[in-house]
């Protein structure tokens, strides 16, 4: 029991200053994390998007899916995938998605184009021109772009399905791409499995030590780390030689981010709260979902809600991650909450805008 209290205290600490809620306005949140498209590159009609936004999204994060599913007919014959899961053939990166989105956000006039954060997706971050990718689409498409992501390195069932070479921490290819997104200012969504899939719960996750070392390498970059690491079958883990390793895992997990987010080093690390395969960790049962309340609370600045919805038909499919979280926002402070749905959104995707036209006005030749 004593191990116990001992990791829980880890959370039990008072709350951050956070941002103050404002008048109730309707909306209930703004999407860090939304893909227009899926993995065969079709998607929502950008207008019915910000029809399906309407008055419960004010803003929005807008990018593709940088790998395209292969249509293998030895695969899987006249049946057309349209998800990684569907077919055994291999993905391949798809650059043309940026120029898509450009196009879809383009379309819009000004005033629909300011409730929307378009991304950068198609490149390879295991390929050291990738960099050079982000500064072309930059170049050709200024005014439009605010950062870099969702991209992934680790990611359950997809790595081992990408043609080519596996992206990796250990990679300067991704060094490269940190240090322009730091350079130019663009905001980064960052997918990193923090475990392999099935891997073991009793020791450290086997991605952190290289995740925090990529992370520290870039001080200057604003990354957001996607699902806080977790995936569909990637569960939370307990630390080995910690005083959190006797908790349950929800509230390992809760631990393991309060310690990243306490450490000065990785002050420039966010995390999003993304997907629904998320959701089910932290809504599990009520010690979940007081664990994870009680690291918001603690942390309102450093999280952001978004759905991970892909090409979602209409507002109800919209909301309903969402609404699969209200069991934990029931328990948080009113400042937190709005911090965590909207406020964070806010400030991390203006100073990104405003950094990256900057950034174009003094690189751009016009």
């Amino acid at each position: 029991m004593a191990l116990l209290g001992a990791a829980l205290a880890v959370l039990a600490v008072a709350p951050a200053d956070a941002q103050s809620a404002p008048p109730d306005d309707g909306y209930l949140f703004n999407d860090s994390h939304f893909h227009l498209t899926n993995y065969v590159q079709v998607g929502t009609d950008i207008s019915d998007y910000l029809d399906i936004m309407g008055d419960k999204v004010e803003r929005s994060t807008l990018f593709g899916i940088p790998l395209q599913q292969t249509w293998s007919y030895g695969n899987s014959g006249d049946y057309a995938p349209t998800y990684y899961l569907q077919s055994d053939a291999p993905l391949y990166y798809y650059s043309f998605t940026d120029a898509w989105i450009a196009h879809e956000y383009l379309s819009l006039p000004p005033e629909q184009r300011a409730r929307l954060d378009p991304m950068i997706t198609g490149f390879n971050p295991a390929d050291m021109y990738a960099a050079d990718h982000i500064r072309r689409v930059l170049q050709t498409y200024p005014g439009v772009f605010s950062g870099i992501g969702e991209f992934s390195i680790h990611k359950e069932f997809v790595s081992s399905k990408v043609a080519g070479e596996t992206a990796s921490l250990t990679n300067p290819a991704l060094d490269r791409i940190l240090d322009l997104a730091g350079e130019a200012g663009l905001l980064v969504i960052l997918h990193n499995d923090i475990n392999i899939p099935f891997g073991p719960l009793d020791q450290e996750p086997l991605y952190l030590r290289q995740a925090k070392d990529v992370l520290r390498r870039h001080p200057n970059t604003t990354i957001i780390w996607a699902h806080t690491g977790l995936g569909r079958i990637v569960r939370p883990t307990q630390a080995s030689g910690s005083a959190y390793h006797v908790v349950e895992r929800s509230e390992a997990h809760s631990a393991l981010l309060a310690e990243m987010l306490a450490d000065p080093t990785l002050s420039h690390v966010y995390f999003d709260i993304s997907w629904d395969e998320v959701a089910k960790y932290a809504v599990d049962n009520p010690d979940s979902i007081r664990s994870t309340a009680a690291l918001f609370n603690r942390f309102p600045d450093r999280f952001l809600f978004g759905t991970d919805n892909v090409a979602p038909r209409d507002q109800a499919a919209q909301l309903r991650v969402y609404h699969l979280w209200d069991p934990v926002f029931a328990q948080l402070t009113p400042e937190t909450s709005y911090a965590i749905r909207r406020g964070n959104y806010v400030r991390l995707f203006d100073n990104a805008r405003t950094r990256v036209r900057a950034w174009e006005a003094a690189n751009v030749q016009r």
